[in-house]
This record gives C-alpha cells, structure tokens and sequence, in this order.
C-alpha cells in the first residue's frame, strides 16, 4: 500500500509533529509514503480567482498522476480543495483543456485517474479498523474524547464523499479501536472558527470557547482533531486566548494520529506529545498499563526416602517357625 504524501503549506511550519505523528503510524501500520515537491493546493484563491485556484491543484494532481499514485493528505483543507477542484474539472472540460495546456508546458498531464482520500478515510478503510485493533500494544482506558470532525471533509458531502455529513463516524470508529471513547456533544459538527480568525477575531474566539466548553461539559478529557486549521485553532489560539485572559478553563486538543501512536507503542518523542502549546502529556496516563507476566509455579520437592530409617527397620515379613 503506497500513496504520495501531500502536507500542504500549513502542516510543515505550524503543526510540524502532525506531520511527524502521521509517518510514525504510517510506517508502523505498513503504508509507504512517496514526498515529492508539490505547490498549494490553491484554497486560498478559490474565491479570488477561480481559474488560478483549478490550475494550482490540477498541477499537484498531474504531479500525482505522474507518479501512478494516489493522494494522501492530512490536511482535511486540502482534501476538500481537491475534491472541488477534481468536481469542477469533471463537470467543466474546457477547465481541463486550459489546464493541460499549461501543464504540457512543465510536460505534466491531467486524465483524471488520481484519487485523494484523507489520512482517516486512509487508515479506517485502507488500512481497515480490525487492522489497527490487532497492532495495539497499549489500548487506552476510561478515556473520553471530543471528536472533531471539522467543515471541509464533511461539506458538501456530494463532492467530498467523506462520510455522512449530518451522522458521521468514521472519527467515533477509530477512537474506539484503540480503546478511547467519544462523548455525545451537541457542537460536534459546528466549524472551529479558524477561518475567520483574523477577519473577525472576536467571533472567532467566540466560537472557540463555545466548543470547548460544549465538549468540557459533556466530560470530554481532550478534543481530538484530524485537522489542521481545526488543531491550530484548538491548540495555538486557545494557549494564547487563555494565557491572555489569565484562564486556565480550557480544554487541549490532540491529534489522532498522536493517540494512536501512543496506543502501538511508539515513543511520546517521536509522536511530537511535547509540541502541542497546551499541556498534553498526561494522556499517557490513560494508557492500559501491561500486566506482569505470570509466574510459574515450581513444583514440589519430591521427598527423598530415608535410607537410614529403612536400613534399621525390621523387616515387616517375620519367618514361621518350623
């Protein structure tokens, strides 16, 4: 199983142990990675300038394509551009044309055979989840996990194909396979507002707080995230709301490829557990500690026989007198 790597632009300088926990499962759980040099995957200028947005992404999709591999992301943003940009390509063939004729420049083509799946939909279906129950070391125990589904894989669930966007659980299935458990939180499917982070900062927090709290109160430990916008929102923007406020009343969000490294026994380093802003580390407590292997019994000492007592013995056999 082999798929080209695509990290996008955010991944490499914000959320460097996203990409670290991501190989380290990956190589564990046997799936081969390909890293070439790929551009953006153009979502920053969908809605600016459409034509330079479809050219972007067709580009790292020929580059793909070159390579006879599939995309594999972790990075839900870039999944979802994918997927417009591949709909938009499909439903338009004069997109295409234009595209090609600049790609044949660079002697890169599109025909359209690349399909781009997401790190989860990767390890819950091409991986499978009884795979992954049987390479746990370390399952977790009475740990309780908000799942973070986030916008852009979900919606609209015609282009995406992601999962159901209204009753999802891919998320829910994987958490369960290493043994964590998801608590039922009424903004599950609501936007973390990092994409208006910025733009409207205010509103932004505003909606960073009501999730938190949301999942805090359901008796979520953590918020799990496969996002990147979504664990940058959790993660980095809310340290620097609560160190601004003074407040300690947050809740820290991990990775799921970083809980389930824990959960094949990879090493807290590898997995980047001390490159989150928020302390995170004593999710390591919540691991099922290995019993202590069984001690075998020694059997009894087998009793030796006195010889000296049966030396001295009369014999029990008397002779009849004649």
């Amino acid at each position: 199983m082999k798929f080209v790597i695509f990290w996008g632009c955010k991944i490499p300088y914000y959320v460097e142990h996203y990409a670290d926990s991501t190989r380290a499962v990956l190589e564990k759980l046997g799936v081969e990675i390909e890293e070439i040099e790929f551009n953006c995957c153009g979502y920053p200028t969908r809605n600016l300038h459409f034509e330079s947005f479809i050219l972007s992404a067709a580009r790292n999709l020929a580059l793909a394509e070159k390579e006879g591999l599939d995309i594999l992301t972790p990075c839900k943003c870039c999944f979802g551009s994918f997927k417009h940009a591949q709909h938009a390509l499909n439903e338009n063939r004069k997109l295409l044309r234009d595209a090609n004729k600049i790609l044949k420049e660079e002697g890169l083509r599109l025909d359209g055979g690349v399909e781009v799946k997401h790190l989860l939909t990767v390890l819950a279906e091409d991986v499978g989840i009884d795979s992954i129950k049987e390479n746990v070391q370390q399952p977790f125990e009475n740990l309780k996990l908000a799942a973070h589904y986030g916008c852009h894989a979900l919606r609209p669930a015609k282009i995406t194909g992601f999962d159901d966007p209204y009753a999802p659980t891919i998320f829910e299935n994987l958490i369960k396979a290493i043994g964590g458990e998801s608590v039922e939180w009424s903004r599950r499917l609501e936007c973390c507002g990092n994409p208006v982070y910025g733009k409207n900062t205010g509103l932004s927090i505003d909606l960073l707080k009501k999730k938190s709290a949301d999942a805090k109160k359901a008796g979520a430990d953590f918020l799990c995230t496969a996002c990147t916008y979504c664990q940058i929102q959790f993660d980095t923007v809310q340290s620097e709301s609560l160190a601004e406020n003074e407040s300690s009343d947050g809740l820290p969000a991990i990775l799921y490829p970083q809980l389930l490294g824990l959960s094949l026994g990879l090493s807290a380093d590898v997995l980047g557990i001390d490159k989150n802003n928020l302390d995170i580390s004593r999710v390591e407590s919540f691991l099922a500690q290995p019993e202590p292997p069984e001690e075998e019994e020694e059997p009894p000492p087998e009793e030796k026989e006195d010889e000296t007592e049966t030396k001295d013995q009369p014999s029990k056999v008397e002779k009849t007198e004649e």
